[in-house]
């Protein structure tokens, strides 16, 4: 069964309480509804050494394709900012792998949030074909 948007995000601001963020002070959590309706979440996990620190929405994901999901509708993110948490451009590429289609939901603190598909945020994505 579907998600609506406030509970997809709210699956996604219950990921971010599990956020490992010592370094950035910048929890994040993510979750990702598959075309089955099935939900996955993420947090960030930071490590010292920063190229090794792992994205919420690279979590979420990766955790759906682990599982054998591959088809995806919605991702929403969350963090503690005033301004809304879109995926980073890895995050979207990675996304763009699967669903360059799929509808972003970037929330802020608040509450609030904007939709944006992505491939308005990420246009003509890198592709091996």
């Amino acid at each position: 069964m579907k998600c609506t948007d406030r509970e997809l995000i709210n699956l996604a601001v219950a990921a971010k309480e599990n956020s490992y963020s010592p370094y950035s002070e910048f929890p994040v959590g993510a979750a990702i509804e598959c075309a089955d309706g099935t939900v996955f979440q993420g947090c960030n996990v930071e490590n010292a050494a920063f190229g090794s620190t792992i994205c919420a929405e690279a979590v979420a994901l990766t955790s759906a394709i682990t599982a054998g999901h591959r088809e995806f509708t919605r991702i929403a993110t969350s963090s503690d900012g005033a301004t809304y948490c879109m995926p980073c451009g890895n995050c979207r590429q990675m996304l763009g792998e699967f669903a360059p289609d799929i509808e972003v939901l970037a929330s802020r603190a608040d509450g609030r949030y904007v939709s944006y598909p992505l491939s308005e945020l990420l246009p003509r994505t890198f592709s091996m074909g």
